[in-house]
């Protein structure tokens, strides 16, 4: 089975995801962790770095390729703002999360020790690049979300419910898989 969870920075992508692949047995990888190893490995702070891929497309390119490997070995939860896409055709379950401006940038301010002021300022700034580095690269508009089975508020119920609604999904769609598996 493979799950992508996508959507905007601070809707819950990565806690979701790591969630949803230890209730299901399932591996975790983010591909925003991908891309802040290779910013790393590079010597490039994460603004940088996602300032380097604008002019150079070979960046999204290594990260495609490796969530590519991920998703060729199974058993997969994978997030990030492109695995919904980059994954489409062999992805079971596309999930996108979002949530109103206001309560992501709390939370980025919350998990980056920073001001809220701050968090939003350089949350407004790296979509904008990220935006703009989708569709040169890409063709891609991320408001398109016509990929996607599910798409879900993140802020419209506590954390543990909207585990719940996502774990129950996840599920039903294995089950599902598995009946026609074994009917074909």
């Amino acid at each position: 089975m493979i799950i992508t969870v996508s959507g905007p920075h601070g809707t819950g992508k990565s806690t979701y995801a790591a969630k949803l692949a230890s209730a299901l047995g399932l591996r975790h990888v983010s591909a925003g962790q991908l891309f802040r190893k290779l910013a790393k490995e590079k010597g490039y702070s994460l603004e940088q770095f996602g300032q380097l891929a604008a002019e150079d497309p070979a960046i999204d390119r290594v990260v495609d390729e490796e969530t590519m490997k991920e998703a060729e070995k199974g058993d997969l939860v994978i997030d990030g703002q492109l695995t919904g896409w980059v994954l489409r055709e062999v992805a079971d379950l596309r999930i996108y999360l979002t949530a109103p401006e206001n309560i992501r940038f709390e939370r980025i301010a919350e998990r980056d020790r920073m001001g809220i002021e701050e968090a939003r300022k350089l949350t407004l700034q790296r979509e904008k690049v990220q935006n703009e580095r989708y569709k040169k690269h890409y063709g891609l508009r991320l408001e398109d979300r016509t990929i996607y089975h599910i798409i879900l508020d993140t802020s419209f119920l506590p954390q543990a419910d909207t585990e719940k609604v996502l774990l129950t999904l996840a599920i039903s769609v294995r089950d599902n898989k598995a009946r026609r598996t074994k009917k074909a």
